[in-house]
Order: structure tokens, then sequence, then C-alpha cells
């Protein structure tokens, strides 16, 4: 394949695909987005996820020239830039020079098995660590729902590790169209709230037909949401500390529902 050279910033292509790393409208509106770094590039080559083009300078070449040689063999385009091109496509203070153009994946998820339900998740470290975790715990869905941040944001795919190219993700804004999904596949909705008359999470019955809800960072599930779960669940703790952060919240959660 023809190996093409861009040495200016002001490159059309270059301009259109640093747009997608500061707009998430811009992202969703063209369908695209760019992963940086070459394990993160690596590994969306792998898990399918179809590469538009890839970027990449001549210094990171030949430093990672694994992991680009097997990125190539994904990628419809493929460019080489200068260092100074190279900060436009950048989200990181010391990057690699190492991107992909990747195309997001508009199927969408399709509920199955254990599932965990996400409400207004606005830190992108929080999400990408919670679809980290759950994909090592082996949950099987998640739902976004509110006003959660762009899985497709830099942090988020960074946090994630590349989870966000493997998760089975079902986004919908609506919390009672949430609530009809999971009650015509016969689904157990639990709300995890830091209330002391909620149930017990390790005292619930736990199966491939229970969907757990966690809220956001600093107000915890609305109350619209709770309404529409069967139960309320709580971490027992110990200690004086109220509540967990929800990131380490998903991480109990989720090691329950798997266990």
């Amino acid at each position: 394949m023809e190996i093409k050279s861009i040495t200016s910033k002001k490159n059309p292509i270059i301009k259109d695909a640093s747009l997608l790393n500061k707009s998430a409208s811009e992202r969703y509106e063209n369908e695209k987005y760019i992963a940086e770094g070459a394990r993160l590039v690596l590994d969306a080559a792998l898990s399918g996820v179809y590469i538009e083009a890839l970027f990449y300078t001549e210094s990171a070449g030949k430093k990672y020239k694994s992991y680009i040689d097997k990125a190539k063999e994904k990628a419809k385009d493929i460019y080489i830039i200068d260092d100074h091109v190279a900060l436009s496509l950048a989200d990181t203070k010391s990057s690699q020079g190492v991107y992909a153009l990747c195309r997001m994946n508009k199927k969408g998820g399709v509920l199955k098995g254990r599932t965990v339900v996400l409400e207004n998740i606005q830190d992108p470290s929080n999400m990408g660590n919670v679809l980290r975790t759950g994909e090592a715990l082996g949950i099987d869905t998640f739902i976004l729902t509110g006003e959660c941040c762009d899985i497709y944001s830099p942090k988020v795919l960074r946090a994630s590790m590349g989870a966000v190219f493997r998760a089975n993700v079902i986004s919908e804004k609506d919390v009672n169209k949430v609530k009809n999904l999971l009650k015509k596949e016969n689904y157990s909705l639990y709300g995890s709230v830091p209330l002391n008359t909620a149930k017990k999470i390790t005292e619930i019955e736990i199966n491939t037909k229970t969907a757990v809800a966690i809220g956001n960072e600093g107000d915890g599930l609305s109350d619209e949401f709770k309404h529409i779960c069967d139960a309320l669940v709580i971490i027992p703790m110990l200690g004086r500390a109220e509540s967990l952060n929800a990131a380490s919240a998903a991480g109990i959660i989720m090691w329950e529902m798997v266990r």
C-alpha cells in the first residue's frame, strides 16, 4: 500500500481529524474519532475497528514498528506526518506520534447477560475505568442513559485501555425507555445508592437477567431512575466513609455480579 506524506498542519485531512479530539458533536456528525498511542491503535486494529487512516511520525515508525506494521494491515490509508503536524492530532502532552482515524460502530449494542446501567456518568476517567473493569470481569452489556460523557472521547479511550472498542454498549438517554427495554426481556433492575435502608448488594439474587445501575459521581442516581428500579441496593461499608467513587463502586458491584 502506498504511504503518503503530510507536512503541513493546514492539510485538510489533518484539519478535519484534529477537530474530532475537540468536539463530541464533530465526532458524532462524522461518525469518526481519533485513537492515540501505539498500543491503543494496535488494539483498535486487532479489535476489528475500521481504521480509515493511520498517521505516524518518522521516529514513531522506527520506535513502534511492530505495532504500526500490524495496524497498517487494517488501515485504508497510511500517512507519515511531520512532528509539528502530529501535535495537531495529539491530546496528550507526551504523545507517541501514532494515531488512527477510526469509524464508530453505529450498529449499537444488544441487550444480553449481566448488565450495568450508567446514568449521568460525566467523568471520562470513571467511564473508561468502568468499561475496562467490566470487560475484565465479564460484564455482558453496558447501558448508558441520561447525560453520560462521550465514550469516544480521547480520555475515555485511554482510560478504558481499548475496552471501548469491544464493549457491548447500548445508549438510551430516556430512562423510561431503559426500563421498557429491561422489562421486555424480564430483567430485574437494581439501583446502587448510599442508603442504609437499601438491601445489601451481597444479599440479592444475581443472574444473567440482572441489571444494576450506578449514578452520577456527585448526585448518584436521579429520583426518576430510582423510581423505575425493582429495588435499591447498597455496598456494605465499614469505617466512616459514606460513599465511594463511581468507578470504585462499579468495580465492587460488577465483582458481585459475576462471582
